[in-house]
Order: structure tokens, then sequence, then C-alpha cells
């Protein structure tokens, strides 16, 4: 394919939705034909079962397996394929605000073996690439920020209708959840086509310029190769 897809990853609250925008409109400026996408898609039908997750309709997170949850996220990234590799062959870059790689942080954290887990990633992986077919990202940036700086970050948010005037879903109210999510974000990370980006300083969050900075940076070294 022509394009690229580029994915934003991190806990809730590390500024995911900010630094997508900051890296849209800095590759719009440099001419190169830009794509975003939020996933989950909330609103749409293919995300039903997302919100109802979310919102604790089958329980708290740990109460419904890894497997079973991720089932809910990844149908709604296969809706949007179709259209992601027709944007892919026409030579768009895609930023995702999230893709497989969350089903694989927040679902990863429930299971505590590291052989179960290693297990469960690649089923994800093959679920999602190979039986579902969607788009492969070609490079993950990682947004690190403490879980409790996240979540506190995450109560600044404005009104989010999946939630239905809460503050945090039951994924974001959780901060063992979060601290042991960040843990498998820094495992994942490992893997070759992952940045990570330190978003601390000090113990407070640097300025969203500061941290566009050092993506932009990054992107840019990638799209050169």
């Amino acid at each position: 394919m022509a394009g690229k897809l580029i994915v934003i990853e991190g806990v809730d609250g590390a500024g995911k939705g900010t630094q997508t925008e900051l890296l849209k409109k800095a590759l719009l400026e440099k001419g190169h034909p830009i794509v975003d996408v939020d996933f989950p898609r909330y609103g749409e039908k293919s995300a039903f079962f997302v919100e109802q997750y979310l919102n604790g309709a089958y329980g708290k997170a740990d109460e419904v397996g890894p497997y079973k949850a991720s089932l809910f996220f990844a149908l709604d990234r296969f809706a949007a394929s179709k259209e992601m590799y027709g944007m892919l062959d026409q030579g768009s870059i895609i930023i995702a605000n999230r893709y497989e790689t969350s089903n694989r942080a927040f679902q990863g954290q429930k299971i505590e073996d590291p052989e179960k887990r290693k297990k469960y990633f690649d089923w994800s992986k093959q679920f999602e690439y190979e039986i579902l077919g969607i788009p492969r990202a070609d490079l993950v940036i990682c947004l690190h920020v403490s879980p409790e700086i996240g979540q506190k970050l995450v109560a600044k948010k404005g009104e989010r209708e999946y939630i239905k005037g809460k503050t945090h879903d039951i994924h974001e109210a959780d901060i063992e959840l979060l601290r042991r999510t960040e843990q498998v974000y820094l495992e994942m990370a490992k893997d070759p086509e992952w940045k990570i980006i330190e978003c601390e300083k000090d113990g407070h969050i640097m300025s969203k310029e500061e941290i566009h900075q050092k993506i932009i940076e990054v992107v840019l070294e990638f799209l050169k190769k």
C-alpha cells in the first residue's frame, strides 16, 4: 500500500486526542494527505458493545474476560477496515487514536501469567490482522504518562456521551487497572515498530507543544525511510 498507518497509544488521559490533532495539522502543513480516526468509534453501530462494556453493563472490567471484551473492540475496527484500506491505497497517512494495540494493553493486563498473556497477544494479532484482516500499523507511538496523572487529566475532559454524564468509564476509574496497563504497554513497546514518548518532567505533564515536538521528530524520521 502507498499509505502508512500511524497509531497513537497510551493510558487514558495521556493526551492522545490532542496529539493526534497536532500531528495531523503538522503533516497537512507539510503537504501529506492525512486522515484521522478515533477508536472506539463511539456513536457508530459497530461500537454498541464497546459502549455497553465501558459503562459496566456486563460487569466490572475484570469480570469480563480479555478474549470476550476484545471482540467488542475488534469488530468496530473491522467495520472501519474497508474504508481504511481504500485510504491507504490512495496514499493517505492514517493517524489512529488507539488500535488493536489498545486491546492487547487493556485486556492483556487482566492476565497475570506471562505465558498466558503472550498466548492472548498472539491470539489478538491473529484474530484482528489475519482473520478479520484489518490493516497493520506501520508505526506505534506510545505516550507514556503515569496512571495517576492520566486519571486526573481524564477528570478534566468535557462531557462524553458514551458514559452518560459520568466522569470516568470502567477502565478510567480503576487506578490499579491503569497501573497494570501501563506495565503491559512498556512490555509491548519492545516491538520494533513502537516508539515510547516520555511525557512527564519532574513529576508533571509536559506541555502539549513539547510532547508534539518529540512526536513530529519521530514521525518525520519514520517517513524519510
